[in-house]
């Protein structure tokens, strides 16, 4: 039986999402979405020829509701949704530090809530997405949400008491590397590099290095050992970024970010 998906707060991540399912061979006819803007609409409808719908109307007529909306507005949408969502839709809920049960506690007892943190790079299809069940999600439900994930990147399985770690490690991830990229970036041209023979030298190096960690298996100790020749422009570099508390700093940072998703997990959105 065809199954109708509804994404609701279809910015960057929702349409990454539906167009991975377009691309995976849904039919758009099986796909609904929910925009707050009206230019936003006609632009999903001229990209896709999606049907743009309300959150009501999405909450009626699909089969799993995918909410992309960001933590702060999620109680309010829920508060709409509630009066029109029996309790056997699958609900997905992919908004940072927002949990499976402030989810449940919204809507019809007994309802199936996932929880999903997928990463940017669902627009180029290399998203890393981790999911999490909730008290009434069965593992058909989990499967069927692992599917919709797979179709823009990889999808972990993980127990919810991990998600706000997750979240900080590969929810926020891309943008620690993009980070890094600048200041490499920035590093080449004090070096005498034009910018943009800088920047195609890092970024083709960061991808080579994240394809060999993916591919070969190896610890990344072990390939860093492998570039790193004794009294060499590595160690040199290595030990300015050891001095400087890179590795420190990083731990810090990743604590941040997890502390911040347990904040919006709380209701403090500011």
């Amino acid at each position: 039986m065809t199954q109708k998906i509804a994404v609701l707060g279809t910015g960057k991540i929702g349409e990454a999402l539906l167009t991975g399912l377009l691309r995976g061979g849904r039919d758009v006819a099986d796909l609904l979405v929910s925009v707050r803007r009206p230019e936003r609409a006609e632009i999903l409808r001229a990209r896709h020829g999606v049907r743009v719908v309300s959150n009501a109307e999405a909450a009626k007529a699909a089969d799993t509701l995918v909410l992309t909306v960001k933590p702060q507005d999620m109680a309010a949408l829920l508060e709409e949704l509630a009066p029109h969502t029996p309790a056997d839709r699958l609900v997905i809920s992919a908004a940072a530090g927002i949990t499976t049960a402030f989810v449940e506690q919204r809507l019809a007892p007994g309802t199936p809530v996932v929880r999903a943190m997928p990463n940017t790079p669902a627009l180029v299809d290399e998203a890393m997405s981790v999911i999490s069940a909730g008290a009434h999600a069965t593992e058909d439900d989990l499967a069927h949400a692992e599917e919709l994930f797979d179709s823009v990147g990889k999808t972990l399985r993980l127990p919810e008491s991990q998600q706000d770690a997750a979240t900080a490690l590969s929810g926020s991830g891309p943008a620690y590397f993009y980070f890094l990229v600048e200041a490499m970036t920035d590093a080449g041209i004090l070096l005498g590099l034009p910018r943009d023979k800088a920047h195609d030298l890092i970024v083709q190096a960061a991808y080579g290095a994240s394809l060999m960690l993916r591919d070969t298996g190896e610890h990344p100790v072990t390939l860093r050992e492998a570039v790193t020749s004794p009294g060499g422009t590595t160690i040199s570099a290595i030990r300015e970024l050891e001095n400087h508390g890179v590795r420190a700093a990083l731990i810090a940072a990743l604590e941040a970010a997890r502390d911040r998703s347990r904040e919006l997990a709380s209701g403090d959105g500011n």
